[in-house]
């Protein structure tokens, strides 16, 4: 194991991932390469430098840590946590993409009785995926399109092992949330909704959110100076989803609008 992290942010006092009140640490470096990513700066693996409008000048994004700074830095709301029932929430990038790692850190929160949270995107060997769930406590899971082709082609990898790691959560009856990211002209209209509710009831999945494409990554793509496809495309609305939603409660897939 690495005896060092790229991490890019820890967050203080989130309340929208996971339970209670939060700290959220952003692993560097992703495997996938979706198009419409509202942390770009998250991609690569390594630090790298990014242009700060404000300041007007470069800013280095992503630090090499050690177990023992992150943990200290997290452990400093350990009371919020005990107060609000929170916890500690593992983000990225892709928290896989630093697997072994990540999963340590996760053991060694547990080991102090401290609630633990990951967002991923399922993307990891099998048996990486299963020693890193058995540390977490809620899972965030991701699945970005039904159709293997699609995914491969917007994403840049397989969906292959995505869906055989959700199998792979389900059957260990993780505590689990199933996430659709919803992006206009990928995966919205009736048609994509129709077909996830048949690949969720193949894999006896009942319930899931679903994430409203926004734009709050659009800036970053010229602090980067990276070109980024979904410039004007309007972000979705709640109400906006509500025929995605509807169609999956018919199908008995209980459906909630983040």
């Amino acid at each position: 194991m690495n005896d060092k992290a790229c991490i890019f942010n820890i967050q203080k006092f989130s309340i929208h991932d996971g339970p209670g009140i939060r700290t959220v640490v952003f692993f560097k470096g992703c495997p996938l390469r979706c198009y419409w990513c509202s942390n770009p700066e998250s991609q690569n693996g390594k630090p790298e430098q990014m242009w700060d409008t404000q300041k007007n000048t470069h800013t280095t994004v992503g630090e090499y840590k050690t177990m023992d700074e992150i943990i200290a830095e997290v452990m400093k709301d350990e009371a919020f946590y005990e107060e609000s029932n929170g916890g500690v929430t593992l983000s990225g990038g892709e928290v896989l993409y630093q697997a072994e790692f990540a999963t340590e850190l996760l053991r060694q929160l547990k080991a102090k009785n401290i609630h633990t949270a990951s967002e991923t995107t399922g993307y990891a060997k099998p048996e990486i995926f299963e020693r890193f769930i058995e540390q977490v406590d809620l899972l965030y899971f991701d699945v970005k399109h039904h159709d293997e082709a699609q995914h491969k082609a917007r994403t840049g990898v397989s969906l292959k092992p995505i869906l055989k790691n959700l199998s792979i959560a389900i059957q260990h009856q993780q505590n689990l949330v199933v996430r659709i990211p919803v992006i206009p002209g990928y995966n919205d209209g009736p048609e994509n909704a129709e077909a996830f509710v048949k690949l969720f009831n193949k894999m006896k999945i009942t319930e899931v959110e679903l994430l409203p494409f926004h734009q709050f990554g659009e800036k970053k793509y010229a602090s980067l100076d990276r070109d980024y496809q979904m410039q004007d495309i309007p972000q979705l609305h709640t109400e906006d989803l509500d025929y995605f939603k509807e169609i999956l409660e018919a199908q008995q897939i209980q459906c909630k609008v983040q």
